[in-house]
């Protein structure tokens, strides 16, 4: 979980790194979808768009708004021009929906995903706390922004993740571009890593591949601890855990390895060196593109095994 301790482990990489010099949102677009469709980022998107092609593929991007039990949750739909295809919820983390995770969503659409990237603070707030010319959340604006993130994260629980879960599915399972025939992927971050968890145990035959991406809060005393739930989980899992992380939860990995070997599913639980709390988005201060690309390539090749 993003807290004060982890923050002032990513806030010196992030100035050992050069002071913000960082992967602009235009490079990380060149890593998978290129700069053309990464362009529009910093602009507010129309209702809906067909993004230029890429490697021959088009895709198509919406602003949409679904039902859930506790009113409408505004999301960012993208996927595929053409054909039908597997559907995937991207749960950011705790600095909630933001142009970076429009990209990775983008990025991820890019592989043949319809991609639901959501927006857990719905009930309280539409938008975004990031602003759209934000290009990394570095000390200063994560100062100002992160109180307000941590104040909306203290309004989910496990049982907004389920109940929110299951009206993005049934959301996605509606659209023409989704073929509900193939098992459906969810990916979380930071908070959310361990929402993937929640979400694969309580519909356990419609998820066919969790991604947690330093997930926190994996393996606790609770009795609903996401580690007590993999009994009930049927799809293949990636676990990729931050180095700092791991040295403050060194028994997590083991005790998640155990109850993946323990229930017979397929899954990598993996520290990666180097890499602190928070590297996978690339506007994050921790953001660490080597190991970040290595994780995403690690959630493809799940996707692909499990969703196709």
């Amino acid at each position: 979980m993003c807290d004060e301790l982890n923050s002032k482990d990513a806030e010196a990489y992030f100035l050992q790194k050069g002071a913000g010099k960082g992967v602009s949102r235009r490079t990380f677009g060149r890593l998978g979808i290129g700069a053309g469709i990464g362009s529009a980022l910093a602009t507010a998107l129309p209702w809906s768009a067909v993004a230029a092609a890429e490697n021959g593929v088009s895709l198509v991007e919406s602003n949409v708004m679904v039902a859930t039990p506790d009113g409408e949750a505004d999301c960012y739909f993208v996927h595929p021009a053409e054909g039908r295809h597997p559907a995937v919820i991207m749960w950011p983390d705790i600095f909630g929906i933001r142009p970076a995770f429009r990209q990775m969503g983008k990025r991820l659409a890019q592989s043949g995903y319809a991609v639901l990237v959501v927006n857990p603070y719905y009930r309280n707030m539409h938008g975004q706390l990031v602003p759209d010319d934000a290009k990394i959340i570095g000390p200063e604006l994560r100062e100002k922004i992160f109180p307000k993130g941590r104040e909306l994260a203290g309004t989910l629980s496990p049982q907004t993740c389920v109940t929110d879960g299951k009206a993005f599915i049934a959301f996605l399972d509606k659209q023409a571009a989704v073929d509900p025939a193939k098992k459906a992927g969810t990916a979380g971050y930071c908070m959310t890593g361990s929402y993937t968890f929640r979400l694969a145990a309580a519909m356990p035959e419609r998820f066919g591949a969790g991604a947690s991406f330093h997930g926190g809060g994996l393996v606790t005393e609770a009795a609903d601890s996401p580690h007590r739930l993999i009994p009930e989980i049927k799809a293949g899992f990636l676990v990729a855990i931050a180095e700092n992380d791991d040295e403050r939860q060194p028994e997590a990995k083991v005790e998640l390895r155990k109850a993946f070997d323990a229930a017979g599913l397929d899954a990598t639980v993996e520290v990666y060196e180097g890499a602190m709390h928070g590297w996978c988005p690339p506007d994050s201060m921790a953001y660490n593109q080597v190991q970040a690309e290595r994780a995403w390539q690690e959630m493809l090749t799940l996707f692909a095994k499990y969703l196709n």
